[in-house]
């Protein structure tokens, strides 16, 4: 990722995102295109072209007291629907690392432990692990249980695979996740 240079003085959250991805969220002219796309926009309160308005605004209190931001598949379909190129998805993505940065304690436990345990599972098998990830996220989030009714039709039918295939290099995935991280926790 490029770094931009960084003004001197307190930051605002649009300063914050314009040093760290080039992108002024204040181009944005709030056509709504952006969120007319989204896939998740009937799931969330806070949408692509909201967020754009609440970065401007420096409004963190705002973003934080929703869970909408997290809920981003990342998929880009916001960036791509954006006539004025102000790439939301990126501004996004620039402001969740932020706030994590920022409020560690401000990631939605569920989300936190979804990241944590997908990421593991790469770390230790050097790809996705399904079954693993679904019993690592339910023992992280406290969602004992959750799809348990769901999970040996899973099995049997051959969709959620009961060991892990581990590929060759997993070492050196492991090693690239380590010079990555150093001290810190994968989220």
């Amino acid at each position: 990722m490029t770094t931009h240079a960084r003004p001197s003085g307190p930051l605002t959250l649009r300063a914050h995102v314009l040093a760290d991805t080039g992108i002024d969220a204040a181009r944005c002219y709030q056509c709504g295109k952006c969120s007319a796309g989204c896939p998740m926009a009937a799931e969330t309160r806070i949408r692509p072209h909201d967020v754009m308005r609440l970065v401007t605004l420096d409004r963190r209190d705002r973003l934080t007291s929703d869970d909408s931001l997290w809920q981003c598949l990342a998929c880009e379909t916001c960036s791509a629907r954006c006539p004025n190129s102000c790439e939301p998805a990126r501004v996004l993505e620039a402001v969740r690392g932020r706030l994590a940065r920022e409020l560690p304690g401000g990631v939605p436990r569920r989300v936190a432990a979804f990241h944590r345990a997908f990421l593991e599972q790469v770390r230790r098998h050097g790809r996705m692990f399904e079954l693993g990830m679904v019993a690592e996220y339910q023992l992280r989030s406290g969602a004992l249980g959750q799809d348990a009714l769901s999970t040996p039709a899973l099995v049997s039918r051959g969709k959620l695979k009961p060991l892990p295939h581990r590929i060759e290099g997993r070492d050196e995935v492991a090693r690239i996740f380590d010079r990555c991280l150093g001290e810190r926790t994968l989220l």
